[in-house]
């Protein structure tokens, strides 16, 4: 029946093909190898395989040196070492063999690892081939995978580049920058974005390209990204002659530039058209369908990076408006002082930020300077920024020491409600003695510049950051106390300025120390300085800057006097008034008697606060006449007059009015209309 039915079929009389028929048309051959004498028989086919004739091979591997390049033959003898060692009973590897005209090619080997009883390794039999054929359909098909793998990676490439894009015009410059649309063979593009339902070209593509009219283009002409942003579809120009009739009106203004082909894509966020992208090719002809996929999906992303962009420039131009209007429209002129201020907003410009600056004239030829960072790069930050610059301003004004105008300004912070913090420096200066006394607020240390150029670190202790030393219970806010001298130049600064990408805050101290000991003696102009070196060094933090120099001392003027309220209770302010006067005895020439003016002074501060129920008026000034006198008073609202007495069997009370009367070289009492005031005078040396 099988004999009936192949001969009905008419098969060939050699069917089925010999084995080595089979070998041979596959440019296939067979091998046997010996193990145990090492003899390795190999067929016609497959010294072909290997360009050797049968003289040349003499059933010896080692023959096979002469094709096998060395560094082949290597890795084919460990690759069979490995597999008779480990007990596999097969291998395979592609290597290359030297041809006769000395042309290298690829070729590939199976072996079949015979083994006895024992698993001793015997015989290996098998075949070798040419392969060069198999591995060009190979490397032409990774070059498809490798093709689709970069087209892919061309638009996750313009997508994460996009991601860090903020504004329209940095999505314009990752699109005319992108590595991506120069591979896709772009040789430039224009864009338009809508507005009030007209197109508005914000990119219009290479130099020399710009058609008079249409900076503004209605969606119904006949323009190419009108047409898209009205059927929402893609419009895919195939040629100069599809282009030529599709846009009479546009082409001839373009013609020169050697387009050749053009793809439109409608940009659309959120179901609605937002603009519109073109890209212009020139030699090039038509779109695959995969290119117009690609095309699709880098539409899409940069449509979103479109939206989000016109989403914070709006954000931004809130938030801006918002911390213009909070910061101080002007900075008042005060007596003895030069100050400059500056802010820099994040990022050149892009981002709004909570730092901010005040300067606040006092009383008694006083002025408080504030530098602050709220935490936050936001309209909110701003927002609480211009509310806590507000009541440090009031707070300072109502005459509180420095200590308790922070403390204060935490507790509002803290019951605002909100999840931000503010770090912040009050810097109290009396301009006509130079006392400077110093609160931190968890905020970076000022810096001092001397008249000769020199500049250094201010170091003072400071307490938490506004708001967390409420919430934690921890107001106390130690006072630091340094002398201006005058010509010499505070600078108070936010973090922005030091904390620099690459670099710790040390390092960027260090790198700002060496810019103000060599920057320019001009306070705005070492202020605009600063604010540039920001840029240079690539700042991402918005910076605040305040720069207070005092003038050159005032003489002292016949009757010249300071004076500061010390209430009970206010250990920062009893602190406070003897830097004063520590300070005023230096400034008025009086300093040999320094110790001796600020102990008597301290006895009837601390006289005044035990004994009456009220706080502490002290005054110092210089009186004139044949002698120039000093004169401290220390007034209060009693008007019980004090008196000397022993002091008691303890020794620690009593002996207040006696050191009084030891020190000074007059004192006395004097009743006033609403209590009495303590004097004592002391001589000092004329001026000069």
């Amino acid at each position: 029946m099988d004999d009936r039915v192949a001969g009905a079929l008419s098969l060939p009389d050699d069917w089925p093909a010999h084995p080595d028929l089979s070998l041979a048309l596959n440019r296939m051959g067979s091998f046997d190898w010996d193990l145990d004498s090492g003899l390795m028989h190999m067929d016609r086919y497959a010294l072909d395989v290997f360009d050797l004739r049968d003289d040349e091979y003499d059933n010896r591997p080692e023959s096979l040196g002469r094709r096998v390049p060395p560094d082949e033959a290597v890795r084919l003898d460990a690759m069979v070492s490995q597999a008779l060692k480990s007990g596999r009973s097969n291998y395979g590897a592609y290597f290359r063999v030297q041809r006769r005209d000395g042309t290298l090619r690829w070729t590939h080997t199976q072996g079949f690892v015979r083994r006895d009883g024992t698993g001793r390794p015997r015989r290996i039999i098998g075949i070798v081939r040419d392969a060069t054929q198999e591995l060009a359909e190979s490397a032409a098909r990774r070059g498809l995978d490798e093709g689709l793998r970069h087209r892919t990676s061309l638009v996750d490439a313009t997508t994460a580049a996009l991601a860090h894009a903020r504004t329209v015009k940095d999505v314009i410059e990752v699109l005319k920058n992108s590595e991506g649309l120069a591979l896709l063979g772009a040789t430039s593009l224009v864009m338009g974005l809508i507005e009030a339902g007209r197109i508005h070209l914000v990119a219009d593509g290479p130099e020399g390209s710009f058609v008079p009219g249409t900076r503004y283009t209605r969606t119904d002409e006949q323009y190419p990204m009108s047409e898209v942003v009205r059927t929402l579809g893609p419009r895919f120009i195939e040629s100069a002659d599809d282009f030529a009739a599709s846009y009479p009106g546009l082409w001839p203004h373009i013609s020169h530039l050697g387009i050749t082909s053009a793809a439109y894509l409608p940009l659309i966020a959120q179901a609605r058209p937002i603009g519109a992208l073109g890209l212009l090719y020139s030699g090039k002809d038509g779109f695959s369908a995969d290119e117009r996929n690609l095309l699709l999906a880098l539409g899409s992303s940069i449509a979103q990076s479109l939206q989000r962009a016109m989403l914070y420039e709006q954000e931004h131009d809130l938030a801006e408006g918002l911390q213009q209007a909070m910061l101080p429209r002007r900075i008042p002129d005060v007596p003895g002082a030069q100050i400059a201020v500056r802010y820099r907003s994040a990022r050149l410009g892009r981002d709004i930020g909570g730092d901010w600056y005040d300067v606040i004239p006092l009383p008694g030829g006083r002025v408080g300077a504030v530098i602050g960072d709220v935490q936050g790069h936001d309209t909110h930050a701003a927002a609480v920024m211009g509310q806590l610059r507000i009541v440090l301003r009031a707070y300072a004004a109502e005459g509180h020491s420095p200590a308790t105008v922070m403390a204060r300004a935490s507790v509002f912070l803290h019951e605002l409600d909100t999840d931000r913090f503010a770090t912040c420096t009050y810097a109290e200066t009396d301009l006509t003695t130079g006392v400077v006394q110093l609160v931190r607020a968890g905020h970076v240390d000022p810096l001092l510049r001397d008249t000769d150029g020199s500049c250094r670190r201010v170091p003072s202790e400071g307490g938490l950051p506004l708001g967390l030393s409420a919430e934690f219970g921890r107001l106390e806010y130690p006072v630091g106390t340094v002398e201006l001298d005058p010509g010499q130049t505070m600078v108070l600064f936010t973090d922005g300025l030091v904390e620099l990408p690459g670099s710790d805050l040390d390092e960027g101290t260090q790198r700002l120390t060496e810019l103000i000991r060599s920057g320019p003696q001009d306070l705005q102009q070492l202020a605009d300085r600063l604010c540039t070196s920001v840029d240079e060094h690539g700042g991402e933090d918005d910076v605040a800057i305040l720069l207070l120099r005092r003038k050159a001392a005032q003489a002292p003027q016949p009757g010249g006097r300071l004076q500061q309220h010390v209430a009970q209770n206010d250990p920062e302010a009893l602190s406070s008034a003897r830097h004063m006067i520590r300070a005023a005895v230096r400034a008025w020439g009086a300093k040999d008697r320094a110790d001796e003016i600020e102990l008597a002074a301290d006895e009837l501060t601390t006289n005044a606060l035990m004994h009456t129920d009220g706080g502490a008026i002290v005054t110092i000034r210089v009186l004139t006449g044949p002698e120039r006198r000093l004169r401290v008073d220390v007034e209060d609202r009693s008007s019980a007059l004090p008196r000397r007495r022993d002091a008691g069997e303890s020794g620690v009370s009593g002996r207040g009015l006696m050191l009084v009367d030891q020190l000074a070289d007059a004192w006395g009492v004097e009743s006033r209309g609403t209590g009495k005031c303590v004097w004592c005078e002391f001589v000092i040396p004329p001026r000069g």
